[in-house]
């Protein structure tokens, strides 16, 4: 009997899978020099002891869950805070977006292929909240509200499988030295 879960076992048909092998060779010839520039950023640094990526993605879906959160139960009045909500994440999705190929761009084998498709993923949510604001501010609240739901319901397959990468590949670490346990330190 297999101990994997099934989310498990998708994660690692995905990073096994010859067609994220395609995607992640599509991806590198898109973005062209930008993961290896994003490597040499700010946004790729060792000062938190793990990449900026996983926090910035909390700002970035923090925005575009209260957006669909304010849609759905806010009312006529909270079109405006959504509004600003969507627009919020979409300039944050810069950042998080460039820190994340600063990681991917050390990424081989599985990880690359499954984090190839978790930046497939987040990018489609990207433009599909580019158009959710472009609606809204068009005074087409409706499609904005269907495009920023989409947009969210596509992130939390990208977010699991960069949540993956992160907790269950260890991608997201930056230094291989432990902390000093706090318990243990000499006394006085």
């Amino acid at each position: 009997m297999n101990a994997l879960s099934w989310p498990q076992r998708l994660a690692g048909a995905v990073g096994a899978s010859p067609v994220s092998e395609k995607v992640a060779a599509a991806q590198e010839l898109v973005y062209g020099p930008i993961p290896g520039w994003a490597r040499r950023t700010p946004l790729h640094t060792d000062v938190l002891g793990h990449s900026a990526h996983p926090p910035l993605t909390d700002l970035t879906l923090g925005c575009w869950t209260g957006a669909s959160i304010l849609d759905l139960a806010g009312g006529a009045q909270a079109r405006s805070g959504a509004t600003l909500l969507v627009a919020a994440g979409v300039i944050a999705a810069g950042p998080t977006s460039i820190a994340g190929a600063g990681d991917w761009a050390g990424m081989t084998g599985a990880e690359r292929r499954i984090g190839a498709v978790h930046a497939l993923g987040t990018d489609a949510a990207i433009f599909l909240f580019l158009g959710s604001l472009i609606a809204r501010m068009r005074g087409r609240h409706s499609l904005g509200v269907g495009l920023g739901l989409a947009g969210n319901a596509v992130m939390a397959g990208a977010g699991f499988l960069g949540g993956h990468l992160a907790l269950t590949h260890g991608t997201a670490r930056r230094t291989r030295h432990s902390l000093p346990d706090p318990g243990n330190q000499p006394t006085d």
